[in-house]
């Protein structure tokens, strides 16, 4: 497999997608709790970036193998693109697995159990995304789990690993016991904060399932647009990005973020201009960039402005 078939299979171009919440986490828990581990980051991010790609690799695998139609197969899959060998994707799926599994365990080790179990639940979603009789992708919760485990997810294991000691979360295992404590107020803080992550990343899904309405239904893939109906599911497109915006102000009112955070509030009206190309026609090769786009303007102005309003 070429590197260039390799990064077509894993999808490089999404994996921003994946870092922004990692890097809003890196700042949060700088800002809120003054703590920062570099070793525990670093293990993190590889373990995150691997099981991402691997997630991804599974995906564009079971697409081709549950694909009805051979045109798809041969055409619009980068296996039959590539014409690359179903052995070696599956080869590449475990290698990267393991990788990531093994990063994982060691991190667990590095911090506590909580983490272990954070990232069982994390790569379980990531796993039955697209694995299985059933895949979450090919049912209308696929928005929901990407966002949830990609968005926050990601956002709040960013923060636990620089700050378990803080009393976030603890998990002890004593005998025949498992005692499990959490400060509600310390996760809705986390949650809060992670709402435009987890909204952003919901919709680059949900503008994916729009624009792929017809084909998910030719290859029996049921999704949310098909449920609530297009037009329900673009209104929901638009109000997503709405709440991501409410969201921050909330948190910076709440003092969770910077007051400096507000200025994020001027790229609502460059992101209303995208979303209003979306709103008018609904197709991939032209206006599925829109989500993408959103997304980085929404997470990249926060991460900008947090790293200014924490220098400053």
């Amino acid at each position: 497999m070429s590197i260039k078939a390799f990064l077509q299979l894993v999808e490089i171009q999404t994996k921003i997608a994946s870092v922004f919440p990692f890097l809003i986490g890196i700042l949060f828990v700088w800002f809120r709790y003054n703590s920062f581990n570099l070793i525990n980051t670093i293990i993190f991010f590889i373990a995150m970036l691997l099981f991402d790609l691997t997630t991804t690799a599974i995906n564009n695998y079971m697409d081709f193998r549950k694909a009805t139609s051979k045109e798809y197969r041969q055409t619009r899959n980068v296996i039959g693109q590539e014409a690359i060998p179903e052995r070696l994707v599956v080869g590449t799926i475990f290698t990267m697995l393991t990788l990531a599994t093994g990063l994982g365990l060691w991190l667990a080790y590095r911090t506590d159990l909580f983490v272990l179990l954070v990232g069982m639940v994390c790569f379980g979603i990531g796993i039955f995304y697209t694995f299985g009789p059933i895949p979450l992708s090919r049912m209308p919760l696929g928005e929901a789990f990407s966002g949830l485990a990609m968005g926050f997810g990601i956002l709040f294991l960013a923060v636990y690993v620089n700050a378990y000691q803080y009393g976030i979360v603890n998990l002890v295992w004593e005998g025949r016991s498992i005692i499990l404590e959490a400060d509600i107020i310390l996760l809705l803080e986390i949650f809060l904060v992670s709402v435009p992550c987890i909204f952003t990343i919901a919709n680059l899904m949900l503008a994916n399932n729009i624009c792929d309405l017809e084909e998910d239904i030719a290859n029996h893939r049921f999704t949310l647009p098909y449920y609530i109906g297009k037009k329900r599911a673009v209104y929901m497109f638009n109000g997503l990005y709405l709440f991501s915006f409410v969201a921050l102000m909330s948190a910076v009112l709440l003092n969770l973020l910077p007051l400096m955070l507000l200025l994020v509030l001027f790229i609502i009206f460059p992101v209303y201009q995208q979303v209003k190309q979306f709103n008018d026609r609904q197709i991939k090769a032209e206006t599925f960039s829109v989500a993408v786009k959103s997304l980085i303007l929404v997470n990249g102005s926060v991460v900008i402005t947090f790293i200014a309003a924490l220098l400053i």
